[in-house]
Formats: C-alpha cells, structure tokens, sequence
C-alpha cells in the first residue's frame, strides 16, 4: 500500500511539474543608447512558442517547465541575436535584455551579384512555395483590436485563437479567407456595447487582419512597372542572417526584407495616406485616410511561418453638406503568433470554426485563470491613455467578467 501511494504521488507531482510554467519578464533595449527596442521577438531555439515585446520593449514570456534547460532567443531587425539559458534567467525579477546593433551593410559593397532590387523580389516571390510551409499547420495566436475615436479610445477586444491552414499555395482568389480559425476564449470592454462602434468596420476584423498577410495571399502587382521602380537601401540583419532590403517610394511605402540567402520574405512595412470616400451614415460621409501594416515571419523547422501581425487604419468622418472634418476614427489591430503546430493531427472543423460576423457577438464567458498565463503582447506604459480611457465606467477586468 505504501509503494502504491507513493507511486501516485509521484505521478502527481510529475504531473503539476509538468502543467507548470516559468514566466520571464523583461525589457528589450539597445544596448548602447538603452532605448527600447518596440516589438522584438523572443522565443526560444528550437522550440515553436515565442512573444513579441510591446511598444516599450516590454515582454511576459510563460514558458513550460520543461524547456528550463533551453536556450531564450531574443530577435530585432537590424540587430545581433540575444542568447542565453532559460534557468539562469528564471530568477523571479525582471531582467534587462541589451541586444547589439549589427553592422550596416552598404548595398554598394554587399550585392556582388549585380542583382537589381526588381529581380531580388521575382527571385523571393518565386520560392515562396520553398520558403514557406506547404504541408498543413496549425498556431495558436493572440489577437488584440483598439478603436478610437475623437481622440478617445472607446472599445477594447482580445481573443486567444487557433488557426489552421493547408499550405502556402497561391490562392485563387487573393481576398478570401483560407484560413480556418477558432476562438478559444474572448475578452472585451463595456465599449464594444457602445454605439458610437457602428462607425468602424462591422465585419471580422480577424477574418480581415489575416487577408492582409501579402505573402500568403500573394497580393503584389504584376506589372513589371512595380519591379522597376523597387530600389535596394542598406542591408540589415535578421534572426542572424544578412538580408536585402527592398523599398518603393511613390504613391505609397513599402520595405520589404528578404533573406540573402533563401530570398524568403521575412518581415514587409506598408504605409498609404491617400484619402478615398468610403460610406455615408447619419448625414456624414466617410474617407479612408491612412492605413500602416507591418508583417513579420520567424523561422521553425526550416520554413517561415508568420509571428506577427499588425494594421493601423485610419478614417475620418465628415459633414456631408459642408464636407467639414466631424470626427476622426482610427482602428488599431494586431496578432502574435505564440505556438506553432506542424502536421497537425487533426484540423479545425467547420463546427469549430468562428462565424463571419463581429468577434465581440461570439465571445465565451471572462476566464480569469486562462489569460493569466497566455502569451500576450503585454500592456505598456504608452496604453495607460488606452486603459484610462475604457475605465471611466468600470475597471476593465470588472468589464471582461461583466461582459
């Protein structure tokens, strides 16, 4: 009896050992200015979860216990890797990460191949297939919407989900979702009840963050005036590996950064301010202003799979009749991509999937204990105008239970 007990115990604490997780919490900043490095990537070597830093270079990072004994990786454009062992980080306080700026790499001494930046982005779209995953896959991601308005933020959304995909293959139609997503849980601010929301867009905003992923849905121009007007600026460096970088300054900004030796597209910056009429509501007419878009991929198992994703867009309402500026609108949407899953065993049914409508209409009760220890793009200094903002009612975790 003894032995038996003592067995079972064992099992137990293997088992609450195992359901354990090590939380890292940190700054990211260069190493030379201390400035925060906004948006770096940590992970860790080999393994397939990770977070992006905030704006502030601010990071929690949940790690399983088991990966204790494995090396933490931290990852910024432009600059040298950051490495060292999980358990000598793991000490309960907050650490300060100083990564290196890597050494600039003048386009005149580095392209020796003579190649044009028109035939680098052929050659990148070209071995899309090669560089990306072509068998299926599943990640579990953080999704995170903030609207504005007047200057006042009004409404927050977060949603932990799984998202399934077959492959990287070109598809027919560039503007239709491939992707299988389902919502694991949902939690959102007193705001998205509000009806000053019916101003933004009232679609999926998920379904329409992922069909802004260039890469996968192949939304270049393909005329060969878009490959002549592409020029090369100074390389860089990512994840360790020189990469061009491409840009085109006309009626919009691009940068894209391509892997000097796969010509995998690893991250791509977009930016337009020209104004276009949208809708008209209530007497006022609207006019997209700005949209910024930023996409950035990491690389597991030898292909590149997308780490985060965000889009700035910007809409102003105006007077009909006097066309004088009422109100402006600005959403703000953003996904990390936490967990990666290879050849899964299963695929998300349609069962599962979410529906098509707005998020905030299909969200599960507030669980408190799971978003304590999920990987999220943690809440920075800069978002106390944010959180200050949503609270004039009630304080936001009051908001995710009531709501």
């Amino acid at each position: 009896m003894r032995a038996y007990i003592l067995i079972w115990v064992c099992l137990l604490v293997a088992h609450v050992s195992f359901a354990q997780k090590i939380t890292i919490s940190g700054k990211v900043v260069d190493s030379e200015t201390k400035e925060p490095l906004p948006f770096a990537s940590v992970g860790i070597i080999g393994k397939p979860i990770g977070v992006v830093a905030n704006e502030q270079g601010e990071f929690d990072f949940h790690i399983p216990v088991d990966y204790r004994n494995d090396l933490l990786q931290a990852n910024m454009l432009g600059y040298q890797p950051y490495e060292a062992p999980i358990w000598s980080l793991a000490t309960g306080q907050p650490i300060v990460i100083e990564m290196q700026a890597a050494a600039i790499l003048l386009k005149e001494v580095v392209v020796t191949d003579t190649l044009k930046a028109g035939e680098i982005m052929r050659l990148a779209l070209a071995r899309i297939e090669k560089n990306y995953p072509m068998k299926p896959f599943q990640m579990d991601g953080f999704y995170r919407d903030v609207k504005k308005m007047g200057g006042t933020y009004i409404s927050l959304l977060e949603a932990a989900v799984q998202i399934y995909d077959e492959n990287y293959q070109a598809p027919r139609n560039k503007f239709k979702l491939r992707e299988r997503v389902a919502l694991k849980e949902v939690r959102r601010s007193l705001g998205y009840n509000s009806r000053f929301t019916s101003f933004f867009d009232k679609d999926n905003l998920l379904e329409d963050l992922l069909l802004n992923n260039n890469i996968r849905y192949r939304q270049f121009p393909d005329e060969d005036e878009f490959f002549k007007s592409l020029e090369l600026d100074d390389n860089s460096t990512f994840n360790g590996h020189e990469v061009y970088v491409l840009m085109l300054k006309k009626d919009f900004s691009l940068r894209i950064f391509i892997d000097r030796e796969t010509y995998g597209i690893v991250r791509l910056e977009y930016e337009n301010d020209h104004q276009e009429k949208l809708e008209k509501m209530r007497g006022l007419e609207s006019r997209f202003v700005k949209i910024k878009r930023i996409i950035e991929f990491k690389l597991f198992e030898n292909k590149l799979y997308l780490n985060y994703l965000s889009v700035t867009s910007q809409v102003n309402w105006y007077d009909r009749e006097t066309h004088k500026l009422k109100f402006e609108t600005e959403l703000f949407r953003q996904l990390l991509i936490n967990h990666i899953y290879p050849n899964p065993a299963e695929r998300i049914g349609l069962w599962q999937k979410m529906r098509n409508y707005g998020l905030q209409y299909q969200d599960q009760p507030y669980n408190k204990a799971f978003w304590d220890t999920y990987n999220v793009i943690k809440e920075s200094p800069l978002d106390k105008k944010i959180v200050s903002d949503l609270e004039k009612e009630l304080p936001l975790e009051k908001q995710f239970k009531d709501n």
